[in-house]
C-alpha cells in the first residue's frame, strides 16, 4: 500500500478508536500497519510475528484482540474457510477469493460477472438476513501445480 494511503487508513483507525472511547496504542497501530504492509491474507500468528519484530514485548493476545477490533470497526475483513485458520484482509472492496487446497494460499479474485449478485432468497425464507458474502473457488494454484508436475516427472524418471 502507498505510504500516503496507509497514513490515511491509520488515521481512520485512530478516529474510530476515539469515537468508541478506546485508546489508540502503539501496539494497535503496529498491528494495523503490519496488516496494511501486506498484500496477502495473513493469519493472526503472521501478524503477531511481524509486530513482534518491531515491538518485541507485545503479547500475542494484544495482537489477536486488535485484529478482532479492526474487524469490529469495519477496517478489516476476516476471511474464513472450513478447517483452516482465519485470515485477515484489508481489501474492503467487494471481491471473492481463490483458495489453493494444497498450500492454503488465498488470492483476491475480482470478476465482473460476480458484481451485484443478489442476496440468496433462500436465506431470507429461512429467516436469515445476509449482510455480506463472498464466493470462494477451491482448487490448485499455479505454483503447486507446477511443483506437482515436476515431482511427477522426477518420479517417472526414477522408474
Amino acid at each position: 500500500m502507498q505510504p500516503q494511503k496507509e497514513d490515511q487508513q491509520v488515521e481512520r483507525f485512530r478516529a474510530r478508536c476515539r469515537q468508541r472511547g478506546l485508546p489508540f496504542t502503539a501496539q494497535r497501530r503496529a498491528a494495523y500497519e503490519a496488516l496494511l504492509a501486506r498484500d496477502d491474507h495473513p493469519t493472526a500468528e503472521q501478524v503477531f510475528e511481524a509486530v513482534r519484530a518491531t515491538l518485541p514485548d507485545v503479547s500475542r493476545m494484544t495482537v489477536y484482540r486488535t485484529l478482532e477490533l479492526l474487524v469490529d470497526l469495519g477496517l478489516v475483513h476476516k476471511v474464513c474457510h472450513p478447517g483452516k485458520v482465519a485470515r485477515y484482509d484489508c481489501n474492503l472492496h467487494p471481491h471473492h477469493h481463490l483458495v489453493c487446497v494444497r498450500c492454503n494460499r488465498l488470492v483476491d479474485f475480482e470478476e465482473a460477472a460476480f458484481e451485484g449478485l443478489p442476496s440468496p432468497r433462500a436465506a431470507r425464507r429461512l429467516g436469515f438476513e445476509v449482510d455480506d458474502y463472498t464466493v470462494q473457488f477451491r482448487g490448485v494454484c499455479a505454483d503447486c501445480r507446477h511443483h506437482g508436475e515436476r515431482r511427477s516427472e522426477q518420479a517417472s524418471r526414477r522408474r
